[in-house]
């Protein structure tokens, strides 16, 4: 393989790691509003719990949450692995 090839992929590999570790961030994220929404669902009002479930406000699903972030973070775990192979590839060709 041409060393520029492999650093090429190795950019594109990042963008993609980057952006995949958004979104697991946006799902982190999502996890702690989802505390937020569940402490206040015990303190508030039925009536208000209610209005705001009706308003779209607290509608969080921490189980699909959870899920999305496990398999980000895993997909993170395997493209880390793949970027490490990348990594090593272009240094032999280097060498």
């Amino acid at each position: 393989m041409r060393s520029v090839e492999l650093a090429i992929y190795a950019d594109t590999l990042a963008g993609e790691a980057a952006s995949l570790a958004a979104r697991a961030e946006r799902a982190r994220s999502r996890l702690r509003q989802a505390a937020i929404e569940k402490r206040a669902r015990a303190e508030l009002s039925e009536s208000a719990v209610a209005r705001l479930e009706s308003l779209g406000l607290f509608a969080i699903d921490e189980r699909a949450a959870r899920s999305e972030l496990r398999e980000l973070e895993s997909a993170l775990d395997a493209l880390e692995e793949l970027q490490a192979w990348v990594e090593e590839e272009l240094a032999a060709t280097a060498a």
